[in-house]
């Protein structure tokens, strides 16, 4: 049978993680739903109020910072006015400070160094940022606000990816990786391991590194990748 296993919102933890923001970091810590909360900060309403309108338009904007989105693109993915969000995005920021702080000192420091750097020290530079081209500048401080986080993303995945395969051997188990995909590791496991591969899994992916929220893995089993996600 197949294992899937992939991080929980891995890329909003590492956000709130790298922002050091109370509010996102205490959604997670909580364990609550963090689309909840943030329709939540948005719209001014209690978590229990929120509906499922509202939490979709959350969705899209924690999805959409996290790779460095602007009002334009949510406007645009959302199919509203430009102003409306823009009002939307500033309630987010509103209800999360220091979200908007790291953003704006990430672009600050990457200009004066010409690069970011991940959680584990990886370097991406970006010379965008000194150009003379307005549009390609504004290319280069959305590079210099995703880069961190999705850059520590894969850090985490592939520092889980090598040690789950040491991890395998070790224990003697007949699993094996067979599949990544974005944030999601296949196994292909004998059933007589089942119980044994998805603790092993969960132990080794949730541990990749040591965040202030906790790292969480949805693992499902299938005979196939379609039913085991």
């Amino acid at each position: 049978m197949l294992l899937s296993s992939d991080y929980s919102q891995i890329e909003l933890r590492i956000l709130a993680h790298l922002a050091n923001d109370p509010g996102l970091v205490d959604a997670f810590e909580r364990g609550t739903d963090i689309h909840t909360v943030t329709a939540s900060k948005v719209f001014g309403v209690a978590e229990e109020d929120v509906d499922s309108h509202q939490r979709r338009f959350a969705k899209v904007i924690n999805y959409g910072l996290a790779y460095g989105m602007e009002a334009y693109g949510l406007a645009q993915r959302m199919d509203i006015p430009n102003d409306q969000a823009r009002d939307i995005l500033e309630a987010f920021f509103a209800g999360f400070p220091r979200v908007r702080e790291f953003m704006d000192q990430t672009v600050i420091e990457a200009r004066r160094l010409g690069y970011t750097s991940t959680i584990m020290g990886r370097r991406r530079r970006i010379p965008e940022l000194a150009s003379d081209n307005f549009r390609i500048r504004q290319m280069g401080e959305r590079m210099a606000q995703n880069a961190p986080v999705q850059g520590s993303a894969a850090d985490v995945f592939k520092v889980a990816t090598v040690r789950l395969a040491h991890a395998l051997k070790e224990e003697g188990l007949l699993s094996r990786i067979v599949l990544t995909v974005h944030d999601e590791l296949v196994l292909e496991v004998p059933l007589s391991e089942k119980d044994a591969c998805e603790a092993l899994t969960r132990s080794v992916m949730e541990g990749a590194a040591h965040l202030l929220v906790p790292l969480v893995v949805d693992i499902g089993f299938g005979p196939n990748w379609a039913e085991a996600k």
